[in-house]
């Protein structure tokens, strides 16, 4: 994985995985799971074949199997949130081909899956081009990939850089644009590339306890995320996340 620019370690996961997950769905109150979920909810339909890449603590997965009707895969490589990955998947009775692989050495077969979906994984590499190339050999003819990101080279990352530059430094700031993002998209016979802005305004992507009271942030966040499940469309200028898709 090293040799691939990644600019995080397995360490990290397992840290960030640290915390067991509930034993449920992901709950559709928090905006950043909304926004998820209704992305999915437009390219997956029942008994379609998914893998979803850097896929624990299996949320995301689990909803696109036990509400879309899909048949799931998952690979990530941190054992810890691939052992909740599990965990999960037997709590909610759902029958997933979930491996703890590396990605770059996947023993997923390409041509496999209709739809392959990441979110919030390429934008830690230097150069995320071969994981995205990746994303698109999976897929059958037809097939979908979507390739989702925080979008932080506008007023997230702005806000982000006074709470929490450390996290910036963990991210692929230069991508965060919709010609940088469409230009990492592999050469090759596909029917539709394009590159978007999407999802509601989301305060969670900001470290605002940082620099402020911890139960001031957390207030803070709550009231944003209510606001933010009201607003009845995407403004592209507080969209938090860049999404790249590509038709095989």
């Amino acid at each position: 994985m090293e040799k691939h620019g990644v600019k995080t370690t397995r360490e990290h996961w397992d840290a960030t995985h640290a915390v067991a997950p509930r034993m449920r769905l992901p709950s559709p109150l928090l905006v950043s799971t909304r926004d998820i979920q209704r992305l999915l909810r437009k390219h997956i339909k029942p008994c379609m074949r998914v893998l979803e890449i850097g896929c624990a603590p299996g949320k995301q997965l689990a909803y696109v199997s036990k509400v879309l009707g899909a048949k799931v895969s998952g690979i990530d490589y941190s054992t810890v949130g691939i052992g909740y990955t599990h965990k999960l998947f037997s709590a909610l009775d759902i029958d997933g081909d979930v491996r703890c692989e590396d990605m770059f050495n996947s023993s997923f077969p390409s041509d496999s899956f209709d739809v392959v979906y990441s979110i919030g994984v390429v934008e830690h590499f230097e150069d995320p081009r071969h994981l995205i190339e990746i994303h698109t050999e999976l897929l059958c003819q037809g097939g979908t990939a979507l390739i989702a990101i925080p979008n932080y080279g506008g007023i997230y990352g702005r806000l982000q850089d006074h709470f929490n530059p450390e996290n910036l430094s963990i991210h692929n700031l230069d991508m965060m644009q919709i010609d940088s993002f469409r230009s990492l998209a592999p050469r090759g016979d596909f029917s539709n590339i394009e590159v978007f802005s999407y999802g509601r305004f989301n305060p969670w992507l900001i470290s605002w306890e940082r620099k402020m009271p911890a139960i001031v942030a957390k207030i803070l966040c709550m009231v944003g995320n209510f606001t933010a499940l009201l607003q009845p469309f995407n403004i592209t200028t507080i969209s938090p996340m860049l999404v790249l898709k590509i038709t095989r």
